[in-house]
């Protein structure tokens, strides 16, 4: 099939490509007028592999559930503790762990749903092409590293050095370009490869309470930078030597840099709604600040990220005595309590039906408990997705051998890796990372001629949206 030539330089991550889209970039920077409206996504991702057998839990077939964990030593939590959700579409009752209240009461008031069975694929995948190695599979399995990464890039099969919203940034700068400046996309947990682009990379700050006038700081001139005299020094320097190519680079990062910081000193610090004071509550509070300024930064898109780890629960991920307590219950909360904080939050600022935030994480663990209170790693998980434009109070994916979008729970069954008597319960995914981005980044703006450039092996699915998005 022939690309197009947006596609093609899309698709080109490596220096050649890179000059390409840049010179794209530039021709192309005023063609478009400014759009109108404005969308945000929300990245939180769970780090170390969260257990989504114990986040989405069947209600009506628990039968299969308890089979799978029959007891709290084996992970297994009581169908009278369950939070019970209904599919709006039909279908059987399924319930949530009982740390996720928020998640409840999002989904309740229909403003959060579920894609079930979600991984790193290349291509769709049974049981049988697994086990037969009949078709290609992403690289090291089960590994955390490889697999953040695959999440984070959408691409399964190889090596590349730019994430699927850094390069739906790209599709979108053109247009969505901030009057001030600001970046596109923003991290408050890092520099993640979730958002690294061609054009675009992220701009990193600290989380709450750091203030946002201080979020991204030059220590050592003082509280008004340009009166000094070593900062002016500072900033003549970025125009030496500019006619060779890594200078000028890093001076333009540098100027950036710059320009950003004074932005950000000149705005006035924003009032939202009290959040947790957890982790991820501050990163969270810190986005919701930002959003407030999205007027005052001239801003239409933006693309943010935020991260929680401790998810690796090989030991103590329930307390024993009682499965709805323990380390994994405690980091549920956290992400419940911030995401319906969050949402609380945007919607106190009438952006509610503008905003989307969704979980990602390693991999789900096995189902099977391994001996020591704690999961191993496994392969197809579940992803949370919330805001006013989610079609919520449904589930969402691509069905799988049992004819639904939730997979069998039996262990060597036919959504399973494993075999035999020892079979651990790893879920194959249905549903691709490229499925449940492309939704995402179609509903932010990126246009359908650039989906198979920012998800190169979107191709290779029948699906491209779920339509779980307005």
């Amino acid at each position: 099939m022939a690309l197009t030539r947006r596609e093609f330089m899309l698709r080109s991550f490596g220096a050649m490509g890179s000059a390409a889209l840049a010179m794209e970039g530039f021709g192309m920077r005023n063609a478009f007028a400014q759009a109108t409206d404005y969308k945000a996504l929300v990245c939180i991702f769970l780090f170390g592999g969260s257990d989504n057998n114990n986040v989405l839990i069947p209600y009506d077939n628990y039968a299969e559930y308890a089979a799978l964990r029959p007891t709290p030593a084996t992970l297994g939590i009581p169908q009278a503790n369950l939070l019970q959700i209904t599919p709006q579409n039909g279908g059987a009752k399924f319930g949530l762990h009982p740390s996720l209240l928020g998640i409840q009461e999002l989904w309740n008031a229909g403003k959060a749903a579920l894609v079930c069975n979600v991984g790193p694929l290349v291509v769709p995948t049974s049981r049988a092409n697994y086990i037969n190695h009949a078709v290609p599979l992403p690289f090291n399995l089960f590994s955390h590293s490889d697999q953040q990464t695959e999440w984070q890039t959408a691409v399964a099969n190889g090596f590349i050095s730019t994430g699927w919203a850094g390069r739906a940034a790209d599709s979108i700068s053109d247009l969505y370009a901030a009057s001030s400046g600001f970046p596109i996309q923003v991290s408050v947990a890092g520099t993640p490869i979730f958002q690294t682009g061609v054009l675009e990379s992220p701009l990193a700050i600290n989380p709450a309470p750091t203030t946002i006038r201080t979020a991204l700081r030059l220590d050592g001139f003082g509280d008004v930078p340009e009166n000094n005299s070593r900062y002016q020094a500072m900033v003549n320097l970025q125009g030496i030597d500019d006619g060779f190519t890594l200078v000028r680079a890093t001076n333009r990062i540098d100027k950036k840099a710059v320009q950003i910081t004074a932005l950000l000193r000149s705005v006035t610090e924003p009032t939202v709604p009290p959040f947790p004071a957890t982790g991820l509550g501050n990163q969270l509070q810190q986005v919701a600040k930002l959003i407030s300024l999205r007027n005052a930064l001239g801003i239409k898109r933006q693309v943010f990220f935020c991260s929680l780890g401790g998810f690796d629960t090989h030991n103590g991920q329930v307390n024993g005595a009682d499965a709805t307590q323990g380390t994994h219950a405690g980091l549920l909360a956290q992400v419940s309590g911030a995401m319906k904080a969050f949402h609380d939050a945007t919607a106190a600022m009438g952006v509610d039906n503008q905003v989307t935030s969704f979980t990602m994480s390693d991999f789900s663990r096995t189902g099977k408990a391994n001996g020591g209170i704690g999961s191993d790693h496994a392969w197809g998980s579940h992803v949370i997705v919330a805001g006013g434009a989610v079609k919520g109070a449904d589930l969402y994916g691509i069905p799988g051998p049992n004819g639904t979008v939730y997979p069998s729970l039996a262990a060597g069954g036919n959504d399973d890796t494993d075999s035999g008597s020892n079979a651990r319960g790893r879920w194959i995914p249905t549903t691709a990372i490229e499925q449940v981005g492309a939704t995402l980044a179609t509903w932010l703006g990126v246009p359908s001629a650039d989906l198979n450039g920012v998800f190169p092996n979107l191709p290779n699915f029948t699906v491209k949206n779920l339509g779980f998005m307005l």
